[in-house]
Protein backbone atom coordinates (compact mmCIF):
# COMPACT_ATOMS: atom_id res chain seq x y z
CA UNK A 1 0.00 0.00 0.00
CA UNK A 2 1.20 3.70 -0.36
CA UNK A 3 2.55 5.05 2.49
CA UNK A 4 1.14 8.44 1.41
CA UNK A 5 -2.02 7.70 1.00
CA UNK A 6 -4.68 6.42 3.89
CA UNK A 7 -6.55 3.48 3.25
CA UNK A 8 -8.84 1.04 5.40
CA UNK A 9 -8.04 -2.19 4.70
CA UNK A 10 -9.64 -5.01 5.05
CA UNK A 11 -8.26 -6.61 8.24
CA UNK A 12 -7.06 -3.11 9.69
CA UNK A 13 -9.18 -3.05 12.31
CA UNK A 14 -8.04 -5.91 13.72
CA UNK A 15 -4.43 -5.35 12.82
CA UNK A 16 -3.44 -5.49 16.83
CA UNK A 17 -5.57 -8.08 17.94
CA UNK A 18 -3.52 -10.48 18.16
CA UNK A 19 -0.36 -8.76 19.03
CA UNK A 20 2.58 -10.41 21.07
CA UNK A 21 3.62 -7.89 23.43
CA UNK A 22 7.20 -8.74 22.48
CA UNK A 23 6.48 -6.00 19.36
CA UNK A 24 8.98 -5.01 16.53
CA UNK A 25 10.31 -2.22 18.40
CA UNK A 26 12.45 -4.62 20.17
CA UNK A 27 14.18 -5.92 16.53
CA UNK A 28 14.90 -2.48 15.72
CA UNK A 29 11.82 -1.73 13.43
CA UNK A 30 10.05 1.62 14.81
CA UNK A 31 7.50 4.26 13.48
CA UNK A 32 6.29 1.90 10.98
CA UNK A 33 2.60 2.78 10.01
CA UNK A 34 1.11 -0.22 10.68
CA UNK A 35 2.15 -4.09 11.89
CA UNK A 36 -0.46 -6.83 11.08
CA UNK A 37 -0.11 -9.28 13.72
CA UNK A 38 -0.65 -13.45 13.35
CA UNK A 39 -3.89 -12.47 10.99
CA UNK A 40 -5.49 -16.00 10.37
CA UNK A 41 -6.16 -17.08 6.68
CA UNK A 42 -9.56 -15.39 5.66
CA UNK A 43 -7.77 -12.41 6.68
CA UNK A 44 -4.98 -12.81 4.42
CA UNK A 45 -6.89 -13.57 1.78
CA UNK A 46 -8.65 -10.71 1.95
CA UNK A 47 -5.78 -8.16 2.34
CA UNK A 48 -3.90 -10.11 -0.48
CA UNK A 49 -6.15 -9.78 -2.86
CA UNK A 50 -7.10 -6.02 -1.48
CA UNK A 51 -3.28 -5.43 -2.28
CA UNK A 52 -3.78 -6.94 -6.04
CA UNK A 53 -1.17 -9.57 -4.28
CA UNK A 54 -2.84 -12.54 -6.10
CA UNK A 55 -6.31 -13.66 -7.66
CA UNK A 56 -8.97 -16.08 -6.46
CA UNK A 57 -9.31 -19.16 -8.08
CA UNK A 58 -12.39 -21.08 -9.22
CA UNK A 59 -11.61 -23.87 -6.38
CA UNK A 60 -10.19 -21.29 -4.20
CA UNK A 61 -6.83 -21.03 -3.51
CA UNK A 62 -4.69 -17.93 -3.71
CA UNK A 63 -2.85 -17.69 -6.92
CA UNK A 64 0.32 -15.05 -7.02
CA UNK A 65 3.16 -14.57 -9.21
CA UNK A 66 6.67 -14.37 -7.93
CA UNK A 67 8.07 -12.13 -10.39
CA UNK A 68 11.81 -12.02 -11.54
CA UNK A 69 12.56 -14.76 -8.51
CA UNK A 70 10.62 -17.80 -9.99
CA UNK A 71 13.63 -20.03 -7.95
CA UNK A 72 15.82 -19.62 -4.94
CA UNK A 73 19.01 -17.08 -5.36
CA UNK A 74 21.16 -19.77 -4.55
CA UNK A 75 24.22 -17.56 -4.99
CA UNK A 76 23.13 -14.40 -3.09
CA UNK A 77 23.39 -16.18 0.56
CA UNK A 78 25.49 -15.45 2.89
CA UNK A 79 25.97 -16.13 7.21
CA UNK A 80 27.71 -13.21 8.95
CA UNK A 81 30.88 -14.84 10.51
CA UNK A 82 32.19 -13.77 13.71
CA UNK A 83 34.40 -15.04 16.30
CA UNK A 84 32.00 -17.66 17.74
CA UNK A 85 30.72 -19.41 14.58
CA UNK A 86 34.31 -19.09 12.30
CA UNK A 87 35.48 -23.08 13.30
CA UNK A 88 32.05 -23.95 13.04
CA UNK A 89 30.50 -23.33 10.02
CA UNK A 90 31.26 -25.20 6.52
CA UNK A 91 32.69 -21.90 4.38
CA UNK A 92 32.43 -21.73 0.61
CA UNK A 93 30.06 -22.19 -1.88
CA UNK A 94 26.93 -22.09 -0.40
CA UNK A 95 27.95 -20.28 2.68
CA UNK A 96 29.54 -16.98 1.99
CA UNK A 97 31.19 -14.96 4.98
CA UNK A 98 29.43 -11.68 5.35
CA UNK A 99 31.35 -9.05 8.13
CA UNK A 100 29.51 -8.22 11.24
CA UNK A 101 30.51 -3.97 10.08
CA UNK A 102 28.69 -4.93 6.82
CA UNK A 103 25.38 -6.69 7.95
CA UNK A 104 24.95 -3.62 10.69
CA UNK A 105 25.07 -1.24 8.12
CA UNK A 106 22.66 -3.56 5.89
CA UNK A 107 20.25 -3.58 9.16
CA UNK A 108 20.55 0.02 9.97
CA UNK A 109 19.19 0.62 6.27
CA UNK A 110 16.30 -1.96 6.76
CA UNK A 111 15.65 -0.68 9.81
CA UNK A 112 15.12 3.18 7.89
CA UNK A 113 13.20 1.48 5.30
CA UNK A 114 10.37 -0.34 7.64
CA UNK A 115 9.50 3.26 8.65
CA UNK A 116 6.39 4.42 7.67
CA UNK A 117 5.88 0.59 5.85
CA UNK A 118 3.30 -1.98 6.29
CA UNK A 119 4.36 -5.08 7.70
CA UNK A 120 2.59 -8.36 8.42
CA UNK A 121 3.88 -10.75 11.59
CA UNK A 122 3.23 -14.76 12.11
CA UNK A 123 4.72 -15.75 15.21
CA UNK A 124 5.13 -19.02 15.05
CA UNK A 125 7.12 -22.57 15.75
CA UNK A 126 9.64 -24.80 13.42
CA UNK A 127 10.20 -28.52 14.94
CA UNK A 128 6.81 -30.57 16.35
CA UNK A 129 8.92 -32.12 18.74
CA UNK A 130 8.26 -29.96 21.51
CA UNK A 131 11.79 -30.92 22.82
CA UNK A 132 13.19 -28.86 19.90
CA UNK A 133 10.64 -26.60 18.48
CA UNK A 134 12.46 -23.31 17.65
CA UNK A 135 10.02 -19.89 17.98
CA UNK A 136 10.29 -17.83 15.07
CA UNK A 137 8.79 -14.82 14.24
CA UNK A 138 8.27 -13.95 10.21
CA UNK A 139 7.89 -10.20 9.23
CA UNK A 140 6.78 -9.77 5.76
CA UNK A 141 5.81 -6.82 3.61
CA UNK A 142 3.20 -9.26 1.33
CA UNK A 143 0.33 -10.48 3.23
CA UNK A 144 0.78 -13.61 0.82
CA UNK A 145 4.08 -13.99 2.75
CA UNK A 146 2.22 -14.29 6.05
CA UNK A 147 -0.41 -16.70 4.66
CA UNK A 148 2.83 -18.68 3.42
CA UNK A 149 4.63 -18.36 6.96
CA UNK A 150 1.15 -20.18 8.51
CA UNK A 151 0.99 -22.54 5.98
CA UNK A 152 4.65 -24.13 6.40
CA UNK A 153 4.78 -23.40 10.39
CA UNK A 154 3.35 -24.66 13.52
CA UNK A 155 0.86 -21.88 14.96
CA UNK A 156 -0.43 -21.20 17.91
CA UNK A 157 -3.54 -21.86 19.20
CA UNK A 158 -4.80 -19.07 21.58
CA UNK A 159 -4.53 -15.43 22.22
CA UNK A 160 -2.51 -15.65 25.33
CA UNK A 161 0.19 -17.92 23.71
CA UNK A 162 0.69 -15.28 21.15
CA UNK A 163 0.69 -12.51 23.79
CA UNK A 164 3.43 -13.86 25.69
CA UNK A 165 5.27 -15.24 22.47
CA UNK A 166 9.03 -14.05 22.31
CA UNK A 167 11.07 -15.06 19.10
CA UNK A 168 13.85 -17.24 19.67
CA UNK A 169 14.57 -16.62 15.95
CA UNK A 170 13.21 -13.64 13.00
CA UNK A 171 13.54 -13.94 9.74
CA UNK A 172 12.45 -10.31 7.57
CA UNK A 173 11.49 -10.65 3.93
CA UNK A 174 11.42 -7.39 2.59
CA UNK A 175 11.24 -7.93 -1.40
CA UNK A 176 11.06 -4.68 -2.43
CA UNK A 177 14.13 -3.78 -0.38
CA UNK A 178 17.16 -3.70 -2.81
CA UNK A 179 20.83 -3.97 -1.83
CA UNK A 180 23.29 -2.32 -3.05
CA UNK A 181 26.48 -4.42 -4.03
CA UNK A 182 28.96 -1.39 -4.02
CA UNK A 183 27.35 -0.46 -0.43
CA UNK A 184 26.49 -3.66 1.19
CA UNK A 185 29.21 -6.27 -0.28
CA UNK A 186 26.12 -8.13 -1.79
CA UNK A 187 26.65 -9.91 -5.16
CA UNK A 188 23.89 -8.95 -6.77
CA UNK A 189 20.53 -6.45 -5.69
CA UNK A 190 19.44 -9.76 -4.19
CA UNK A 191 20.58 -10.97 -0.88
CA UNK A 192 19.82 -13.55 2.00
CA UNK A 193 21.81 -13.19 5.02
CA UNK A 194 21.75 -15.50 8.29
CA UNK A 195 23.31 -13.64 11.38
CA UNK A 196 23.21 -16.56 14.45
CA UNK A 197 24.50 -14.30 17.07
CA UNK A 198 21.77 -11.71 16.23
CA UNK A 199 19.09 -14.56 15.82
CA UNK A 200 17.80 -12.79 12.73
CA UNK A 201 17.80 -13.36 9.14
CA UNK A 202 16.99 -10.97 6.51
CA UNK A 203 15.54 -11.81 2.44
CA UNK A 204 15.46 -9.07 0.85
CA UNK A 205 14.75 -8.51 -2.98
CA UNK A 206 13.01 -11.73 -3.53
CA UNK A 207 8.87 -12.86 -3.74
CA UNK A 208 9.88 -16.11 -3.86
CA UNK A 209 8.47 -17.91 -0.66
CA UNK A 210 10.91 -20.69 -0.53
CA UNK A 211 13.14 -18.29 0.77
CA UNK A 212 11.59 -17.68 4.01
CA UNK A 213 11.05 -21.42 4.51
CA UNK A 214 14.52 -22.43 3.60
CA UNK A 215 16.24 -20.03 5.54
CA UNK A 216 14.61 -21.31 8.69
CA UNK A 217 15.36 -24.93 8.17
CA UNK A 218 19.33 -23.75 7.28
CA UNK A 219 19.12 -22.49 10.51
CA UNK A 220 17.66 -25.52 12.37
CA UNK A 221 20.54 -27.38 10.20
CA UNK A 222 23.03 -25.47 12.51
CA UNK A 223 21.25 -24.82 15.83
CA UNK A 224 20.40 -28.84 15.99
CA UNK A 225 23.57 -30.55 15.68
CA UNK A 226 24.66 -29.08 19.00
CA UNK A 227 21.53 -30.55 20.85
CA UNK A 228 22.67 -34.27 19.34
CA UNK A 229 19.86 -33.93 16.29
CA UNK A 230 20.84 -35.22 13.08
CA UNK A 231 18.79 -32.22 10.31
CA UNK A 232 17.79 -33.51 7.27
CA UNK A 233 16.50 -32.67 3.80
CA UNK A 234 14.15 -35.77 3.53
CA UNK A 235 10.86 -36.63 3.87
CA UNK A 236 9.04 -39.20 5.87
CA UNK A 237 6.46 -41.69 6.40
CA UNK A 238 5.85 -44.36 9.14
CA UNK A 239 4.28 -47.84 8.11
CA UNK A 240 1.51 -49.45 10.65
CA UNK A 241 4.24 -50.88 12.85
CA UNK A 242 5.86 -48.14 13.67
CA UNK A 243 8.80 -48.74 10.75
CA UNK A 244 9.82 -45.27 9.59
CA UNK A 245 11.53 -44.82 6.60
CA UNK A 246 13.23 -41.60 5.16
CA UNK A 247 13.50 -40.22 1.43
CA UNK A 248 16.65 -37.69 0.73
CA UNK A 249 16.52 -35.70 -2.31
CA UNK A 250 16.75 -32.73 -4.00
CA UNK A 251 13.46 -30.58 -5.73
CA UNK A 252 12.54 -32.45 -8.54
CA UNK A 253 13.69 -36.11 -7.74
CA UNK A 254 10.10 -37.34 -6.62
CA UNK A 255 10.77 -36.44 -2.26
CA UNK A 256 6.88 -35.32 -1.67
CA UNK A 257 5.67 -37.68 -4.62
CA UNK A 258 7.20 -41.04 -3.29
CA UNK A 259 6.52 -40.31 0.70
CA UNK A 260 2.98 -39.52 0.37
CA UNK A 261 1.78 -43.33 0.19
CA UNK A 262 -1.69 -44.22 1.10
CA UNK A 263 -0.58 -46.90 2.53
CA UNK A 264 1.55 -45.25 5.06
CA UNK A 265 1.50 -41.77 6.85
CA UNK A 266 2.81 -39.10 6.43
CA UNK A 267 5.33 -37.55 9.01
CA UNK A 268 6.29 -34.55 6.39
CA UNK A 269 7.72 -34.19 3.25
CA UNK A 270 10.82 -32.12 3.26
CA UNK A 271 12.43 -31.18 6.49
CA UNK A 272 12.71 -33.11 9.41
CA UNK A 273 15.20 -33.96 12.76
CA UNK A 274 16.34 -37.44 13.81
CA UNK A 275 16.86 -37.08 17.81
CA UNK A 276 17.65 -40.43 20.16
CA UNK A 277 13.68 -40.25 20.50
CA UNK A 278 12.55 -40.43 17.17
CA UNK A 279 11.54 -38.54 14.11
CA UNK A 280 10.02 -35.33 13.84
CA UNK A 281 8.77 -32.87 11.18
CA UNK A 282 9.86 -29.07 10.76
CA UNK A 283 7.08 -28.22 9.71
CA UNK A 284 3.56 -28.12 9.60
CA UNK A 285 3.24 -27.86 5.80
CA UNK A 286 4.10 -29.02 1.92
CA UNK A 287 5.65 -27.21 -0.15
CA UNK A 288 5.05 -28.95 -3.55
CA UNK A 289 6.43 -28.93 -6.84
CA UNK A 290 3.30 -29.00 -9.21
CA UNK A 291 3.80 -28.74 -12.90
CA UNK A 292 2.25 -31.39 -14.83
CA UNK A 293 0.65 -32.55 -12.02
CA UNK A 294 -1.23 -35.52 -12.34
CA UNK A 295 -5.12 -36.14 -10.67
CA UNK A 296 -4.80 -39.92 -11.06
CA UNK A 297 -1.14 -40.28 -10.19
CA UNK A 298 -0.64 -37.91 -7.28
CA UNK A 299 -4.73 -37.52 -6.19
CA UNK A 300 -3.62 -35.84 -2.86
CA UNK A 301 -1.50 -33.07 -4.23
CA UNK A 302 -3.45 -32.59 -7.05
CA UNK A 303 -6.32 -32.07 -4.74
CA UNK A 304 -4.62 -29.48 -2.57
CA UNK A 305 -4.16 -27.45 -5.47
CA UNK A 306 -7.64 -27.06 -6.04
CA UNK A 307 -8.60 -26.19 -2.23
CA UNK A 308 -8.99 -22.80 -0.49
CA UNK A 309 -5.71 -21.98 1.63
CA UNK A 310 -3.43 -23.38 -0.89
CA UNK A 311 -1.07 -20.82 -2.31
CA UNK A 312 -0.21 -21.51 -5.97
CA UNK A 313 2.72 -19.98 -7.15
CA UNK A 314 3.51 -19.58 -10.40
CA UNK A 315 0.71 -21.35 -11.59
CA UNK A 316 -0.66 -20.23 -14.83
CA UNK A 317 -4.84 -19.64 -14.69
CA UNK A 318 -7.47 -18.43 -17.24
CA UNK A 319 -8.53 -14.72 -15.75
CA UNK A 320 -11.79 -15.36 -16.98
CA UNK A 321 -12.94 -18.53 -15.97
CA UNK A 322 -10.23 -18.42 -12.82
CA UNK A 323 -9.37 -22.31 -13.59
CA UNK A 324 -5.55 -23.54 -13.18
CA UNK A 325 -3.52 -24.84 -15.92
CA UNK A 326 -1.21 -27.44 -14.15
CA UNK A 327 0.49 -28.51 -17.63
CA UNK A 328 1.66 -24.37 -18.79
CA UNK A 329 5.23 -23.92 -17.91
CA UNK A 330 5.22 -20.67 -19.66
CA UNK A 331 5.71 -19.09 -16.36
CA UNK A 332 8.53 -21.40 -14.96
CA UNK A 333 8.87 -25.24 -14.39
CA UNK A 334 9.61 -24.24 -10.80
CA UNK A 335 5.52 -24.06 -10.34
CA UNK A 336 4.55 -24.40 -6.52
CA UNK A 337 1.89 -25.11 -4.14
CA UNK A 338 1.84 -24.69 -0.41
CA UNK A 339 -0.82 -25.70 1.79
CA UNK A 340 -0.95 -27.22 5.32
CA UNK A 341 -0.40 -30.44 5.64
CA UNK A 342 -3.32 -31.62 7.08
CA UNK A 343 -4.94 -31.33 3.59
CA UNK A 344 -3.04 -35.33 3.24
CA UNK A 345 -5.21 -37.16 4.57
CA UNK A 346 -3.32 -40.08 5.63
CA UNK A 347 -0.57 -37.92 8.24
CA UNK A 348 0.87 -38.12 11.74
CA UNK A 349 -1.03 -35.33 13.18
CA UNK A 350 1.63 -34.71 15.98
CA UNK A 351 4.17 -34.18 13.41
CA UNK A 352 6.33 -36.34 14.98
CA UNK A 353 7.03 -40.42 15.98
CA UNK A 354 8.83 -42.03 19.19
CA UNK A 355 10.48 -44.83 16.41
CA UNK A 356 13.34 -44.89 14.34
CA UNK A 357 13.73 -45.21 10.74
CA UNK A 358 14.25 -48.73 9.52
CA UNK A 359 14.88 -47.22 5.72
CA UNK A 360 16.55 -44.16 4.63
CA UNK A 361 16.50 -43.73 0.88
CA UNK A 362 18.86 -41.68 -1.07
CA UNK A 363 16.72 -40.46 -4.15
CA UNK A 364 19.33 -39.55 -7.03
CA UNK A 365 17.51 -38.37 -10.33
CA UNK A 366 19.98 -39.56 -12.84
CA UNK A 367 20.13 -37.65 -15.67
CA UNK A 368 22.90 -40.01 -17.87
CA UNK A 369 20.39 -43.13 -17.48
CA UNK A 370 23.19 -45.18 -16.22
CA UNK A 371 22.42 -46.01 -12.65
CA UNK A 372 20.31 -49.03 -11.58
CA UNK A 373 16.74 -48.03 -10.52
CA UNK A 374 17.69 -49.69 -7.05
CA UNK A 375 20.64 -50.77 -4.86
CA UNK A 376 20.96 -51.79 -1.34
CA UNK A 377 24.41 -50.18 0.27
CA UNK A 378 26.36 -51.16 3.51
CA UNK A 379 27.10 -48.18 5.91
CA UNK A 380 30.24 -47.60 4.57
CA UNK A 381 28.70 -47.29 0.56
CA UNK A 382 25.83 -44.60 2.78
CA UNK A 383 28.14 -42.25 4.48
CA UNK A 384 29.95 -42.33 0.60
CA UNK A 385 26.80 -41.39 -1.45
CA UNK A 386 25.33 -39.68 1.57
CA UNK A 387 28.68 -37.25 1.41
CA UNK A 388 29.10 -36.97 -2.54
CA UNK A 389 24.78 -36.59 -2.91
CA UNK A 390 24.71 -37.46 -6.55
CA UNK A 391 21.49 -36.25 -8.57
CA UNK A 392 20.42 -33.80 -10.92
CA UNK A 393 19.14 -30.12 -10.82
CA UNK A 394 15.82 -30.25 -12.54
CA UNK A 395 14.47 -26.82 -14.50
CA UNK A 396 13.25 -24.57 -12.69
CA UNK A 397 14.46 -25.23 -9.37
CA UNK A 398 17.03 -22.54 -8.71
CA UNK A 399 17.87 -19.47 -11.13
CA UNK A 400 19.66 -20.05 -14.34
CA UNK A 401 18.82 -24.02 -15.04
CA UNK A 402 18.08 -24.19 -18.04
CA UNK A 403 15.28 -27.03 -19.34
CA UNK A 404 17.94 -29.60 -19.79
CA UNK A 405 19.01 -31.20 -16.22
CA UNK A 406 22.26 -30.87 -14.82
CA UNK A 407 24.62 -33.18 -13.33
CA UNK A 408 25.41 -32.06 -9.68
CA UNK A 409 27.11 -33.59 -5.95
CA UNK A 410 24.79 -31.63 -3.65
CA UNK A 411 26.17 -33.12 -0.27
CA UNK A 412 23.65 -34.53 2.37
CA UNK A 413 21.20 -34.30 -0.46
CA UNK A 414 20.86 -30.34 0.34
CA UNK A 415 24.43 -28.55 0.13
CA UNK A 416 22.37 -25.05 -0.18
CA UNK A 417 21.38 -25.38 3.03
CA UNK A 418 24.00 -27.19 5.15
CA UNK A 419 25.68 -25.06 7.28
CA UNK A 420 28.46 -27.18 8.93
CA UNK A 421 30.94 -29.73 6.98
CA UNK A 422 28.93 -32.59 5.61
CA UNK A 423 31.07 -35.38 7.94
CA UNK A 424 29.46 -33.59 11.18
CA UNK A 425 25.95 -34.91 9.01
CA UNK A 426 27.39 -38.01 7.90
CA UNK A 427 28.95 -39.23 11.29
CA UNK A 428 25.45 -38.17 12.82
CA UNK A 429 23.66 -40.17 9.99
CA UNK A 430 26.24 -42.83 10.82
CA UNK A 431 25.49 -43.52 14.52
CA UNK A 432 22.28 -43.19 13.87
CA UNK A 433 21.76 -45.74 11.55
CA UNK A 434 23.87 -48.72 13.62
CA UNK A 435 22.20 -47.43 16.64
CA UNK A 436 18.66 -48.19 15.26
CA UNK A 437 19.71 -50.80 12.23
CA UNK A 438 18.55 -48.83 9.30
CA UNK A 439 19.30 -50.09 6.29
CA UNK A 440 19.89 -47.82 2.98
CA UNK A 441 19.05 -47.66 -0.71
CA UNK A 442 19.91 -45.02 -3.33
CA UNK A 443 17.17 -45.13 -5.87
CA UNK A 444 17.26 -43.79 -8.92
CA UNK A 445 14.69 -41.79 -10.66
CA UNK A 446 15.51 -40.16 -13.32
CA UNK A 447 16.20 -41.87 -17.00
CA UNK A 448 16.62 -45.02 -18.35
CA UNK A 449 17.87 -46.75 -21.73
CA UNK A 450 20.12 -43.44 -22.08
CA UNK A 451 20.62 -40.03 -20.53
CA UNK A 452 18.09 -36.95 -20.88
CA UNK A 453 17.08 -36.76 -24.45
CA UNK A 454 17.52 -40.04 -25.38
CA UNK A 455 15.95 -42.32 -22.85
CA UNK A 456 13.23 -41.61 -21.15
CA UNK A 457 12.12 -41.43 -17.10
CA UNK A 458 11.90 -44.01 -15.38
CA UNK A 459 8.17 -44.58 -14.66
CA UNK A 460 6.85 -43.45 -11.37
CA UNK A 461 4.90 -47.25 -11.02
CA UNK A 462 8.05 -49.05 -11.02
CA UNK A 463 9.95 -46.39 -8.63
CA UNK A 464 6.74 -47.54 -6.05
CA UNK A 465 6.92 -51.29 -6.83
CA UNK A 466 10.69 -50.94 -6.08
CA UNK A 467 9.98 -48.79 -2.76
CA UNK A 468 6.87 -50.88 -1.52
CA UNK A 469 8.92 -54.13 -1.95
CA UNK A 470 12.01 -52.46 0.16
CA UNK A 471 9.82 -51.32 2.72
CA UNK A 472 7.84 -54.09 3.02
CA UNK A 473 10.59 -56.74 3.67
CA UNK A 474 10.31 -58.73 0.17
CA UNK A 475 14.10 -57.47 -0.92
CA UNK A 476 15.63 -59.12 2.10
CA UNK A 477 16.05 -62.26 0.75
CA UNK A 478 16.51 -62.46 -2.90
CA UNK A 479 19.60 -62.81 -5.01
CA UNK A 480 21.93 -59.65 -5.51
CA UNK A 481 23.88 -58.61 -7.91
CA UNK A 482 27.40 -56.95 -7.13
CA UNK A 483 27.51 -53.63 -9.60
CA UNK A 484 30.70 -53.84 -11.91
CA UNK A 485 31.98 -50.35 -10.54
CA UNK A 486 30.10 -49.05 -7.84
CA UNK A 487 30.40 -52.47 -5.53
CA UNK A 488 26.56 -52.12 -4.43
CA UNK A 489 24.14 -55.09 -4.18
CA UNK A 490 21.24 -54.78 -6.83
CA UNK A 491 18.61 -57.05 -7.02
CA UNK A 492 17.74 -59.33 -9.41
CA UNK A 493 14.01 -59.67 -9.04
CA UNK A 494 11.23 -57.66 -7.50
CA UNK A 495 7.47 -58.41 -7.38
CA UNK A 496 5.49 -56.72 -9.89
CA UNK A 497 8.61 -54.87 -11.92
CA UNK A 498 10.01 -56.68 -14.77
CA UNK A 499 14.00 -57.88 -14.80
CA UNK A 500 15.08 -55.56 -17.68
CA UNK A 501 14.24 -52.57 -15.49
CA UNK A 502 16.42 -53.62 -12.47
CA UNK A 503 19.42 -54.37 -15.16
CA UNK A 504 19.60 -50.81 -16.79
CA UNK A 505 22.48 -51.89 -19.75
CA UNK A 506 19.27 -53.97 -20.82
CA UNK A 507 17.66 -50.82 -22.12
CA UNK A 508 20.59 -49.64 -24.24
CA UNK A 509 21.05 -50.17 -27.95
CA UNK A 510 24.33 -49.65 -27.71
CA UNK A 511 26.35 -51.47 -24.58
CA UNK A 512 29.61 -50.60 -25.30
CA UNK A 513 28.46 -46.63 -24.97
CA UNK A 514 26.38 -47.77 -21.57
CA UNK A 515 29.65 -48.51 -20.10
CA UNK A 516 31.22 -45.66 -21.05
CA UNK A 517 28.99 -43.51 -20.06
CA UNK A 518 29.01 -45.04 -16.46
CA UNK A 519 32.75 -45.26 -16.00
CA UNK A 520 32.39 -41.61 -16.86
CA UNK A 521 30.23 -41.04 -14.45
CA UNK A 522 32.71 -43.28 -12.17
CA UNK A 523 35.23 -40.88 -12.52
CA UNK A 524 33.01 -37.63 -11.53
CA UNK A 525 32.13 -39.60 -8.32
CA UNK A 526 35.78 -39.78 -7.71
CA UNK A 527 36.82 -36.58 -8.58
CA UNK A 528 33.94 -34.62 -6.97
CA UNK A 529 34.99 -37.46 -3.55
CA UNK A 530 38.33 -35.59 -3.80
CA UNK A 531 36.84 -32.27 -2.36
CA UNK A 532 36.17 -34.22 1.09
CA UNK A 533 38.42 -37.09 1.20
CA UNK A 534 40.83 -35.14 3.73
CA UNK A 535 39.92 -36.97 7.18
CA UNK A 536 37.74 -38.82 5.83
CA UNK A 537 37.63 -42.57 7.50
CA UNK A 538 38.99 -45.13 4.74
CA UNK A 539 37.08 -46.88 4.65
CA UNK A 540 34.23 -44.69 3.29
CA UNK A 541 36.49 -43.14 0.69
CA UNK A 542 37.14 -46.90 -0.52
CA UNK A 543 33.40 -47.71 -1.10
CA UNK A 544 33.77 -45.31 -4.23
CA UNK A 545 33.18 -46.45 -7.35
CA UNK A 546 36.30 -48.38 -9.06
CA UNK A 547 36.93 -47.44 -12.88
CA UNK A 548 36.58 -49.81 -15.40
CA UNK A 549 40.23 -51.54 -16.38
Amino acid sequence: MSKYLEFTTPASKQAAELASDYRLKNHGLVAVDRSYWNLPEAALYEEAIFRNEGHLTSDGALVVHTGKHTARAASDKFIVKEQTNEDKIWWGEYNRPFSPEKFSALFGRVQAYCQGQELFVQDCYAGADPNYRLPVRIVTEKAWHSLFARNMFITAKDRETLRRFVPEFTVIALDKFKTDPRVDGTLSETAIVLNFSDRLALVLNTQYAGEIKKSVFTVLNFLLTFDNVLPMHSSANVGDQGDVALFFGLSGTGKTTLSADPKRKLIGDDEHGWSSSGVFNFEAGCYAKVIRLSGDHEPEIYKATHTYGTILENVVYDPVSRKIDLEDDSITENTRASYPLHFIPNIIKEGYVNSHPKNIVFLTCDASGVMPPIARLNPAQAQYHFISGYTSKIAGTEIGLGIEPQITFSTCFGAPFMVRHPFVYAAMLKQQMLAHDARCWLVNTGWVGGRFGVGKRISIRHTRNLLNAALEGKLDHIQYRQDKLFGFEVPTSCPEVTQDVLEPSASWGDKNEYWKKYDALAARFSENFKLFSDGCAQEVSDAGPKRLA
